[in-house]
């Protein structure tokens, strides 16, 4: 099944499965709620998803996916390669991660891997985790920084409920965002809430 919101971006990769006699494109859909509707109903054993979409986003599909049908594979195929969004898809558990100018042969593989229970990512993804140092996890005190962000504290709300400077506040918030690969005080929060961490 190929998930994306773009319908020429459907079109073309439709046909780019038109003549591989092992791979049937069973369902197409434009959003992660027309994907769980069509996941349902066609079965599919890998989905291609997309991560930006409107309603329903490829992350919130995914997860969804998982919890309803567990035996279904979901490669990411996005655009996207920062470090937050990989990261989360691989905290979800998709087959894998693979960028929209991969190649078709790439793509053909990609399913088989996937549909046989295999892993793929797109070279510059796989070289970006292979050179990330070893996860760490935030401290005790940058978690708490973190929890009253996930409760909407601005920054100077919290430096004055935990009796620190605003610089502080921003410097824990930094090396959150370095531990947890991410980028904005949303992504540390679900990523953090993902890892069980808050």
């Amino acid at each position: 099944m190929i998930v994306d919101d773009h319908p020429v971006v459907r079109d073309g990769l439709r046909g780019m499965f038109d003549r591989v006699a092992d791979i049937e494109v069973v369902a197409d859909a434009s959003d992660g709620f027309e994907a769980l509707a069509m996941a349902r109903r066609a079965r599919p054993d890998v989905v291609l998803m997309d991560l930006r979409m409107p309603g329903l986003d490829g992350m919130g599909a995914i997860k969804r996916l998982h919890a309803d049908h567990p035996g279904i594979k979901v490669i990411v195929l996005t655009t996207y390669d920062t470090d937050a969004d990989v990261m989360r898809a691989m905290a979800a558990g998709v087959a894998g991660y693979l960028l929209k100018d991969a190649p078709r042969e790439e793509l053909h593989r990609a399913v088989r891997t996937a549909a046989a229970g295999g892993a793929v990512l797109a070279p510059s993804v796989a070289s970006a985790i292979i050179g990330r140092p070893p996860a760490q996890e935030p401290s005790p005190r940058e978690l708490e920084v973190l929890r009253l962000v996930a409760r909407g504290g601005a920054n100077k709300e919290i430096a004055r409920t935990l009796l620190i400077s605003e610089t502080t506040v921003k410097t824990h918030l930094k090396h959150v965002f370095a531990k947890l690969g991410v980028d904005s005080r949303a992504a540390a929060v679900v990523v953090a809430m993902e890892r069980g961490l808050l």
